[in-house]
């Protein structure tokens, strides 16, 4: 008789499936397989992640019906153009967040966006904005002055960017239309990797800061023109961080 004989014998845990589509999205997002490559094959996918051919397929699809892949018979699975991309599902824009940190191209794409965007919706907010708006806008500035007391820039559990990202959440909800209020929704993780980076290599978060006073102020104020500079104006410090300062001056011109 054996005196272990009745308890199962310990099975090491199974290691996690991979994500196919995470690996994929990130290889395109990163500019590994740039638009119009095409990607590896299925079999060899299946033989790389040792997954079955169902698995790399249901892959395949989520990223075709992403806007990202296009399949063409007789030759393969290929990458398709930025603009046919679907930036505005959650799905992709939690890629984009994640995995274009090394891809310039997208991150000027984004920073376009936020030029062409975040001056108009300022000054809607100044139009608009409730004391329920004004109270999260200044919640969330004051969260970034409080981060940035701290050496590690955080503040009750959040980070500068955190807030400064909600700063920016907060201006576009104020606005009181639903479409930028829902796209500001859907694009919070794709601003907040802009935020990272240009909020990583400034030299001067307290005159970043500043700026970003001006604008609460001309919003609380109901300044629509004094927050439609307030607002390039903070754009302008991120152009410098982000070393965009030609782009950003031949699209603020535009303006």
């Amino acid at each position: 008789m054996h005196l272990f004989s009745s308890y199962p014998s310990p099975r090491s845990p199974c290691p996690p499936r991979p994500d196919i589509a995470d690996h994929l999205a990130e290889a395109i997002f990163s500019g590994q397989y740039a638009p119009g490559s095409f990607v590896p094959k299925e079999l060899d996918l299946c033989d790389q992640f040792g997954v079955s051919r169902s698995t790399v397929r249901s892959a395949f699809q989520a990223l075709v019906a992403a806007g990202l892949l296009t399949r063409i018979s007789g030759q393969g699975t290929r990458v398709r153009e930025l603009q046919e991309w679907h930036l505005l599902d959650p799905r992709v824009s939690d890629w984009m967040a994640r995995f274009a940190k090394p891809n310039p191209v997208i991150q000027k794409e984004i920073f376009a966006f936020r030029v062409g965007v975040e001056p108009f919706v300022a000054s809607l907010a100044a139009r608009h904005a409730t004391a329920v708006d004004l109270l999260a806008i200044e919640k969330a500035y004051s969260g970034m002055c409080h981060a940035l007391e701290n050496d590690d820039l955080c503040w009750q559990g959040r980070t500068h960017d955190d807030y400064d990202v909600a700063f920016h959440e907060a201006i576009f909800a104020a606005s009181h239309n639903l479409v930028w209020a829902q796209i500001s929704h859907v694009l919070k993780p794709a601003i907040a990797l802009l935020v990272e980076r240009s909020n990583q290599s400034a030299d001067e978060l307290n005159d970043s800061l500043e700026r970003h006073r001006q604008v609460m102020e001309a919003i609380r104020l109901r300044q629509p023109e004094q927050a439609t500079q307030a607002a390039l104006a903070v754009l302008d410090r991120t152009s410098r961080d982000l070393d965009l300062n030609d782009m950003f001056r031949q699209l603020s011109t535009l303006k």
